[in-house]
């Protein structure tokens, strides 16, 4: 899946930085040239690791170690 490794090394390099927005799916589709449901499929596999969170309305952001922290002391309840 060349868009989740394309979003995975934006964010391992730090061109997407904690709390900053990745792109939309449409800008995803577009500038990998892939089908809506691939780039859906790659946020939801980063959103299933804690990479990122998305707001409704809003967008999806890359998550912080610190935020990535937090769920995993909040797991043990």
């Amino acid at each position: 899946m060349r868009v989740l490794d394309a979003l995975t090394a934006d964010i391992k390099a730090g061109r997407i930085g904690p709390g900053e927005r990745i792109p939309s799916e449409s800008e995803l589709c577009e500038r990998h040239k892939v089908a809506r449901e691939t780039a859906r499929r790659a946020v939801r596999v980063l959103r299933e690791r804690g990479i990122v969170r998305t707001e409704w309305g809003r967008g999806t952001f890359v998550v912080g170690l610190a935020e990535r922290a937090g769920e995993d002391e909040h797991q043990d309840d």
